[in-house]
């Protein structure tokens, strides 16, 4: 099993890398770009979680690890 999690700031919090990329696009002549948010996919390989219990752990290793629930915001999907 796979876990595919994606973090990003919450709204409200700087972005200067996102600030960044948008103001970049737009002196490229994406003029169409407004904003830009920056986040990061992680992709866990999963074996030996015991059944029912891949939530759990997932949303654990997310509290304690992948994110800093203090300014990011995380959501994550199990796929086979």
């Amino acid at each position: 099993m796979k876990a595919i999690v994606h973090v990003g700031l919450k709204p409200g919090v700087l972005d200067p890398q996102g600030k960044a990329v948008a103001d970049t696009l737009g002196r490229m002549g994406y003029e169409e770009v407004k904003g830009a948010r920056i986040g990061k996919v992680i992709e866990l390989d999963l074996d030996g979680v015991e059944a029912g219990q891949e939530d759990a752990r997932v949303k654990e290793m997310c509290e304690k690890l992948l994110a800093n629930t203090v300014i990011e915001s995380y959501r994550y999907e199990l796929v086979d």
